[in-house]
Parts: C-alpha cells; structure tokens; sequence
C-alpha cells in the first residue's frame, strides 16, 4: 500500500473504570447519570439523585472487586497497549495515523480525547468502539456522547459491530484453545461464554445486542471445530428490574447440580481484562465454583493486544477508510457509515 499523506486520527471508545478505589463511586455516578443507561419519565429531574443512591449502595457492593484486582481496573492500561499497537499496524500499511483513547465514565474521557484529535491536526478520523456486539448502552452511548462534543467539518467514520470479523473470531478462538489446553481431556470441559447483561426493556426496544451475542457464541462454536458441550450467560447485573439471563451464578449452580467438574468460562463481550473478568469471574466466580465443588475452573484470558485482535482492528480501520482492497486485505462485510447526530442503531 503507497503511503498516504493525510493524517487520519483513530479514536478507541472504551466504559473506562475506576483507576483508584476511592474513583469507585464518582465512576458509577457518571454511569447512572447517563441517559442512555437511565432512562423514565421525568429522568431529567430524578436522575442525578437516582444516580448517586445507586453509585453510593453500589460502590460499597464492588468495592472488593477492585480490590482483589490491585485497587483499580487496569482498563485503561490495557486501551492504551491496544492504541499503540493499532498505531504500529497501520503505520505498517503505510498510513499516517494517531491514535486516541475515549473512556465513556472515567479518564481520559470523551471529550480528552475531542482535544487531542484536533490538536493532532486530523485529516479524518475513524471511531472505533471496542465493544463487538453493538448495545445502545455501549456504542450507541459512546457515539452519542461523541457527536454531543466533536466540532469539526472532518470526514469522520464509523467501524460498526465487528464480531462477525473472521480476525476477530480467530483472536478469541486462540485465547480459548488456551485455557481448554490446560484441562486434562480439554473436549471434556463445559464451555460456558459469559456476555456483560443488559436490562430487558433495553432489548424489548430493538436493541440487537442479545441477538449479536447468540450469534457470536454459535459463529465461535462452529469456527472453533469444538465438540464440547456449550452453554450462555450474563454478568454484572445492577438492580431490581428484569436483565438477560441466566446469570453467572445460576449458571454455576445448574452445573454443579448436572455433575460437571470442569468448566472453561469465555468473557464473549469484552475485548480486555478487567474487573468484570479479573474480578467477577475470575476471583469471585472461582470462589463460588470451588464452593460449589467443580474441581477445575478456567478463564479465556481477555484479547487485550493479542496480534490477531490488532491486526483484526487495522482491518476494520482500513475497510472504514475505503483501503481494505487497495491494501491486499480480503474485505470484510460490516457497515461502516458516517457518524450523524442522534445517532441510535448500528448493524
């Protein structure tokens, strides 16, 4: 691929999390305060005090989690390697590139990451949100948030949901050959694919997220060749109201009721380690498992900067450019489209 000119600025959509335990609080807070999260009638006078009753209770409840992660979530950490190492990539294929983080609920956020775009004097820019699966808790708040504070006449791109990506899947697949290679028969472990929930009237309003998910577990099911026996659940429930299920813990005990022994967790929804993995399944989810007298417990360690998930990225970077043919890259079908105001559905 000639080498380009222009410079073209990548931005990297991320939650973001707490990097401290005393960010605990404040990060949920600006979680809640989020229309597309907390959403009814009247929201914009009751959710701010809503919010900070929920950030409060639920501080104190996840506290522990972070605590048996180092005191922090290293999400941001790991956001950062993966800029860097898509920085590299696309550098390789002859563009001029800069890449950014945007965090939705804690640094560097949002609107850091607007600076430093026009700072970098940007020819266009691509928005790249690292959740696989679109939500409208997720990409759709991250975008949002992003078309609420960007000011520029720049082309500005948009990657959409890329867990059909070929790269992508191969990425995860090698991640959960891993984990079963360290079972003692791996064919015999129960899989178990766990996917962030989303409460249900989130889903009864078109949200294509759990569809995307279902999909995503029978795609890797089937390009993984694995004949072991498969199942789906959700994390990280917050509240009363209704969410995806079956949980995590349901899960766990439906197994351990059925006489499994050995079970190998895949996080399906994320594409890094943090406290949703680190600290949910991979220390308290253990825990209940151990109690629950499954013998061997393993977890899918997150993408992270994996190659494979990179060079997945730089792909869908270029397809969002109109370079993945002049490249030599096999085109990969999504949508990629122009980001516009109010923006509320993707795929």
């Amino acid at each position: 691929m000639a080498k380009t000119t222009r410079r073209v600025g990548v931005v990297l959509f991320q939650l973001g999390g707490p990097d401290t335990l005393a960010a605990i609080e404040p990060f949920l807070y600006n979680l809640f305060c989020d229309p597309d999260i907390i959403d009814f009638p009247f929201a914009r006078i009751g959710r701010k005090p809503l919010a900070k009753l929920i950030s409060t209770t639920r501080a104190r409840k996840v506290q522990h989690h972070y605590a048996t992660i180092g005191g922090g979530s290293p999400i941001r950490r790991f956001t950062e390697r993966q800029a860097r190492a898509l920085e590299a990539e696309l550098a390789n294929r002859g563009l001029d590139v800069r890449c950014f983080v945007a965090m939705r609920y804690w640094h560097p956020f949002t609107r850091e990451a607007v600076a430093q775009v026009a700072a970098a004097r940007c020819d266009e820019v691509v928005l790249l949100p690292l959740y696989p699966q679109y939500s409208s808790t997720t990409t759709g708040s991250s975008l949002n948030e992003w078309q609420r504070l960007f000011r520029s006449d720049v082309p500005v791109h948009n990657v959409g949901s890329f867990y059909r990506h070929p790269m992508y899947l191969d990425a995860v697949i090698e991640k959960v050959e891993e984990a079963l290679a360290r079972f003692p028969v791996p064919e015999r472990a129960e899989v178990v694919f766990s996917a962030h929930s989303v409460p249900m009237s989130v889903i009864a309003k078109g949200d294509p997220y759990q569809r995307q998910i279902e999909e995503t577990v029978q795609l890797l099911m089937e390009r993984g060749g694995w004949g072991n026996r498969h199942r789906l659940c959700y994390q990280s429930k917050v509240g009363a109201s209704k969410w995806l299920q079956p949980s995590l813990r349901r899960t766990l005990h439906d197994l351990a009721s059925e006489k499994a022994r050995e079970v190998c967790i895949v996080p399906v929804a994320f594409v890094s380690d943090h406290v949703e993995t680190l600290g949910e399944i991979d220390h308290e989810a253990r825990e209940e498992a151990r109690r629950l007298g499954i013998t061997q417990f393993e977890m899918s360690a997150g993408l992270n900067d994996s190659p494979k998930f990179i060079s997945a990225l730089g792909q869908l970077v270029l397809q969002a450019l109109g370079e993945a043919g002049q490249s030599g890259i096999p085109l990969y079908e999504t949508r990629s489209q122009i980001v516009v105001p109010a923006l509320v559905a993707a795929d």
